[in-house]
Parts: C-alpha cells; structure tokens; sequence
C-alpha cells in the first residue's frame, strides 16, 4: 500500500472512531492495512441458498474439475425451495486438517432465505463467519431475520465482513416522476450491534477465517463501466447511514449521486493446485476488475472459477460482447454466472466460451478440488 494511500487509510480509521466513540454506531473494527498472506485451501463447496431460479429436473454434472448437484428433494410434498431476486451462499472449505463454514450475503427476504435454509439442511452452528459483499437489499434484506433466529447457535463474537462503509449508505431507485426517488433500504449496524455483531470493514484485502480472503476496494482498471442501478445518499442520521468523513470529501454529506459501489469487494479462496475462486455476488464494479483485483492481492495468477453474480443482465450487446471477450482472456477453467448475470450473459459466454460455463440452481451444490 502506497504512504498516501495508508495516510487516507488511517485518517479514515480515525474518523471512524470518532464516530464510535460518540455512539453514533459500536462493534466497529477496521481490518489491518498490511498486506495479507493468502491461504491454500484443498477443497471448497458453494451451496447456492437463494437465488432467481429453480430447476427441478436439474440433473448432476462436472465441467474442467468442477463438480455441480442439484440439492436433494425435500421428503414432504408439500415444501419446496422459493426463489427470488437476490443472492445467498453457503461456503464450506477444507485445508491444514480444518474446516470451515461462511455464509455471503442473505437474499431479499428472511422468509425465503430461512424456507431453503431449512429444507437445504445447513446448520448455523458451523458458521465461522458472515459475509456481506455490498449495500444492496437484495444481497443484506434477509440477515436481520436470519439473526433473530440464528444468533445463540453463532460463534458468541461472531463478525460481519463488510466491504467498507459506503455498505451502510441508504440507497434508493429512481422513480419516472422527475427528483422522486423510491426507498432501497439501509444496512442498519445498529441492528447488528444490538445483535452483538461486530462489523468489519475490509476497505483493504482481509483474510477470513483462516481460509478465505476478500479483495479490498476493488481497482477499476478494465474497460468496464457502472451499470445503471440505484442512487446513494451519502450521510449518517441517528446511526443510520454512512460516515462520508471516512472517505468522501465534507461537501458530499447529504447528496444523492449514482450509485459507484465504492467499497463492494469479492470473496476469494486460493484452491489448492487449481487456482483462484473469484465470488462477485453482483460485481457492479467490473467482474473483470474484481478477478483482477484478487490476483493482484493474491500474488496468484491462474483462475479457477469466477462465481457469482456480474450484472451484466441490462449490457447492451456490444459492450457485453466486449466484456466476455476480456472475461475468456482470463482463461478461467470454469465460469458461473447467478444471480444479475442475465441469460444475455449465459448465451454470450456459451457462444464464446462453449465448454467453461456452468449453471446452478437454487439449492445446487459446486464442489472446486475433488
């Protein structure tokens, strides 16, 4: 990390305590500056909580290593996994004689994401850690209702890994009626707080659990561009919002800009002899940066798999062509789009990259190192 880039860092850091120390917000902690030894896991599997679809005849498969299968079908009739827009993973990884269970974000609602929890058959109690890759609801609108009933099986200080504190500004949607806006929601960390939850933000790359790692503020260095999504409200009001003094000049508290997802990060796991797991649950700000920002932090360059969702379902043509040509120049083994990743995504990355791309169904399980 450069000295200025450490100065903004810190000075940060301190902005943030401050916040802390008047009770504008508590269980804050700010992961380290310094670079992070990435670790080697042997095997890793992604159980695909809740995302938009379900495929009942879904039927096993394996493509370059990777293996992928339906969840099993529930005993009674009369259940059956929901679906909706939005995203929740289940990650369970193996290495060093250990294992280790993380969650990534929580889908729209808890009423879904609890139905499949159940019907999955995961338990809470092996949580080691929690997840959140951006401000969205439909990536964080479940994690109250899971708290509420999960807390007393979580570890008694389990934390939250939050990209940064632009996670916490209050988003909303434009309406067609000019200078109106629709209400998005706001993570809320004084729910987590209550909840004795302690919020981590990881504006710098983060090692989670002993396995898994996180990018950090992701570089925006390809020729990828912010789609058009939801306005941020930059601001704090009662502990509600977000400290634009961490990183945003004074004069931004109060504007409603566009929306540049300025602290989303991806989840990453390095697997053992076949390279980087690259998670991007919406990669508003470039999947290509986001791959590229974990080799960049990881020292590693050959890519295993990029997962996740990409938000590329409203590219017009030609710059989605562009960009699955810059994915493929990745030469990842498999692709795996979910979630914002669009069926324009799907047919354009078959027609380029015809034996690399997989796709999942709610409740199906992938399985990296075999």
């Amino acid at each position: 990390m450069s000295g200025i880039a450490r100065r903004d860092f810190l000075l940060g850091a301190t902005a943030l305590a401050g916040a802390a120390a008047t009770n504008s917000f508590t269980c804050v902690e700010i992961a380290s500056a310094a670079p992070i030894e990435v670790p080697t896991v042997d095997k890793l599997s992604i159980q695909v909580l809740v995302d938009s679809s379900y495929d009942l005849f879904f039927r096993p498969k394996k493509i370059n290593g990777v293996a992928i299968a339906p969840a099993a079908r529930s005993a009674d009739f009369r259940k059956s996994l929901h679906n909706e827009w939005g995203l929740s993973l289940w990650l369970e990884s193996q290495g060093g004689g250990n294992q280790r269970t993380l969650m990534l974000d929580y889908g729209y609602t808890p009423e879904v994401l609890l139905n499949n929890m159940a019907l999955i058959g995961v338990d809470p109690g092996k949580l080691d850690a929690l997840v959140v890759s951006h401000g969205h609801y439909d990536h964080f609108g479940g994690l109250s209702g899971f708290l509420d009933k999960f807390r007393d099986k979580l570890p008694a200080e389990v934390k939250l890994y939050a990209g940064g504190e632009d996670n916490f500004c209050h988003r909303v949607n434009p309406t067609p009626t000019q200078g109106q806006f629709s209400d998005f929601g706001t993570l809320d960390r004084r729910q987590l707080a209550a909840q004795k939850v302690t919020t981590v933000l990881c504006e710098t790359p983060t090692v989670i659990a002993g396995h898994a790692f996180t990018t950090g503020k992701i570089t925006r260095r390809s020729s990828e561009r912010v789609l058009p999504n939801t306005l941020v409200e930059f601001g704090i009001k009662d502990g509600l919002g977000c400290s634009v003094g961490h990183y945003l000049p004074a004069e931004m508290d109060g504007k409603i800009v566009a929306d540049e997802h300025i602290h989303e990060h991806a989840t990453c796991f390095n697997v053992k002899d076949l390279g980087l797991v690259v998670i991007s649950s919406c990669g508003h700000v470039g999947i290509v940066n986001s791959v590229k920002q974990a080799q960049e932090v990881s020292g590693i360059q050959k890519v295993h798999a990029i997962v996740g969702g990409f938000h590329l379902g409203p590219a017009p043509k030609d710059y989605l062509t562009q960009v699955v040509g810059e994915i493929k120049a990745l030469n990842p083994d498999v692709v795996v789009p979910m979630h914002c990743s669009g069926l324009n995504f799907v047919q354009e990355a078959n027609a380029q990259m015809p034996d690399r791309v997989v796709v999942t169904t709610t409740g199906s399980r992938l399985t990296f190192g075999l």
